[in-house]
């Protein structure tokens, strides 16, 4: 495949929503490189070889197995992918970062221990410490000398982090703090904390040592899921921290805070990628080999059905997170090498629309993924003698992590309309587009243009057209009280979601058709086309409820109406499609890769 043919671009965050799809390539893991590859195939190695053979030890939290693993991991390079190479890091690109990601949430307390030290624990020195910081701290956390854990929820604020209670008080050349983190990963036997405390009631980054006294570790917590990893509680009790343990600058703390939440959501959603795999291999092992009535359940169409729709969930999931991934490094590319660290805030805060998206519907597509695979697996998947048991417990909290997927909901559509009211996203003129289409039918775009996915593409466009057709609505008749309204944002952001769905994986598809053939892409394109159909159904359904809630039952049909001229009814055979991509599960024994 041609790879200059398809260079992702670092178009604004969410311009696919205003934009024709195919106005600008993007990134899919088809075109990942073989140095990228390379890092895969060293950390499925160490999942396959390291980790998954000791998952009962570390479930049972075997003393120091946790932090062996992450020095394990160190000694290969896995811990230092994020960290600059002039402190001795890789420096590599967001992309093959989160790759690594997706191979180690084949076990989730192991994923979720390495996650929260090369992600939420040591990123924060890297966008935001000094220099004195960075010299003193990356090389050591590159790897896996000192282990990094981030400090910010407490008791009486999870998702309204700025009601935090701790403090932090100036007393000579030296801080004092006093306070209770709670819910945090790694404590347990980390060395390093990102601690948010206010000074003066102003929100506020440091870092705080294991060793300074005045800090205790509570018990560990007994979790649902994801018991291997550690949580607990960090008590700061008049802990002296000398002056230059502060991170950034006093009362910047939600920059932080807020920023280093972004690539978490991200992480989160790559790494449903694969945890979602690892599930579904495991489901279709088990389909072929158990056997009722005289057949291996892989042969009943109910199950084939599952394993369909699980796939097609992950090819989605995998779309939306190799472009955003994409999109992001190329947004980094475009400064010098010395502008690399800002860079990298600057991507984060710019996609975090599409990092929010990519959390709510990976995290939900995982269980789903795993909520099926267990159906498959019956009363035994209910028993600690199968894995997929462990999946399902594991995989709940992903929902609440890193901002609960309510709070991200609120957060698409909210940060998507501050952008366009502050001139950032010229929504308003997209929405003068709509009207004027409405006004002037012969201007919608109904007809098939007959290039590739046309279908699926006609879908797309209307759907953007029916999302923005009732966000305007909702504006003009909520205005300022809109950001109180969580039912309509609710609603907004799910069809948000749906039409990134859309646009991800029809464009991932249509780019693939020419380089690879018709037929090797022929399962993506079945994939391609159930997405489309159910997520276009989705939005037209989510906009007529929408409507009939915000409008006035004399306007109502008015805007039904208006709804209902972006409907294209398009009887699909669903059957076929989804037996073929069935077919192509079980004879790959998992995810279909291109044929």
């Amino acid at each position: 495949m041609d790879d200059e043919t398809h260079t992702p671009t670092a178009s604004a965050g969410g311009r696919w929503l205003i934009e024709p799809l195919g106005k600008a390539s993007i990134f899919t893991s088809e075109q990942l490189t073989a140095e990228q590859l390379a890092f895969a195939e060293t950390a499925s190695q160490f999942v396959e070889g390291e980790v998954l053979p000791r998952q009962n030890d570390i479930e049972n939290k075997k003393p120091g197995l946790l932090g062996e693993l992450l020095r394990s991991a160190g000694k290969l390079g896995l811990l230092m992918l994020d960290i600059p190479e002039s402190y001795g890091g890789l420096g590599t690109d967001k992309t093959t970062s989160m790759l690594v990601t997706e191979y180690m949430a084949q076990q989730a307390s192991w994923a979720v221990t390495m996650g929260a030290h090369v992600g939420i624990g040591s990123l924060p020195i890297v966008f935001f410490g000094n220099e004195e910081q960075k010299q003193k701290y990356l090389p050591k956390l590159a790897t896996g000398e000192l282990i990094a854990a981030y400090a910010l929820t407490e008791a009486g604020s999870g998702s309204d982090a700025l009601a935090a209670k701790t403090t932090a008080v100036e007393d000579g050349d030296f801080w004092v703090l006093n306070g209770v983190k709670q819910w945090i990963t790694n404590a347990g036997f980390a060395d390093v904390f990102t601690v948010f405390a206010k000074v003066s009631g102003k929100f506020t980054g440091f870092i705080v040592e294991r060793k300074d006294a005045g800090v205790s570790i509570g018990a560990e917590e007994h979790k649902m899921g994801i018991r291997g990893s550690s949580t607990c509680e960090v008590i700061l009790d008049n802990v002296r921290i000398p002056k230059d343990r502060l991170l950034g600058r006093v009362g910047k703390g939600h920059k932080i805070a807020f920023g280093i939440l972004n690539i978490g959501r991200l992480k989160l959603g790559v790494g449903a990628v694969g945890g979602s795999k690892y599930a579904l291999r495991l489901a279709v092992d088990y389909a072929k080999e158990r056997r009722q009535f005289g057949k291996p359940i892989a042969d009943f169409g109910m199950i084939r059905q599952k394993l369909a729709k699980i796939a097609c969930g992950i090819y989605a999931t995998e779309s939306m997170g190799y472009r955003t991934t994409g999109i992001i490094d190329a947004f980094i590319a475009q400064g010098s090498d010395a502008e690399k660290d800002r860079r990298t805030q600057q991507a984060l805060e710019e996609y975090a629309i599409e990092s929010s998206i990519l959390k709510v519907y990976g995290t939900e597509q995982l269980d789903h993924t795993i909520d099926e695979a267990l159906q498959i697996f019956g009363g035994y998947g209910y028993t600690e003698h199968f894995p997929i048991e462990r999946l399902a417990r594991d995989a709940r909290i992903n929902r609440i992590f890193e901002g609960t997927n309510e709070v991200n909901r609120l957060l698409i559509p909210g940060t998507l309309l501050k952008r366009a009211v502050m001139g950032r996203l010229p929504l308003i003129d997209f929405v003068a587009q709509v009207t004027a289409e409405l006004a002037n039918p012969d201007l919608i775009p109904m007809g098939v243009d007959g290039s590739i996915m046309g279908r699926e593409k006609r879908s797309n466009e209307l759907a953007k057209r029916i999302v923005a057709y009732v966000a305007n609505i909702a504006i003009q008749k909520h205005m300022s009280e809109l950001e109180d309204r969580q039912d309509i944002l609710g609603a907004l952001a799910d069809m948000l979601i749906d039409v990134y769905l859309m646009d991800s994986v029809v464009q991932r598809t249509a780019q693939n058709i020419p380089g690879f053939g018709r037929e090797r892409t022929a399962i993506q394109r079945e994939m391609t086309t159930l997405l489309v159909a159910d997520a276009y159904d989705r939005v037209v359904q989510g906009g007529l409820r929408l409507a009939a809630g915000i409008a006035a039952e004399d306007e109502l049909q008015v805007i039904a109406s208006n709804i209902e001229r972006f409907h294209v009814v398009r009887p699909l055979n669903t059957f076929a499609a989804t037996e073929k991509v069935a077919a192509a599960v079980l004879e790959a024994r998992g995810y279909p890769a291109l044929g």
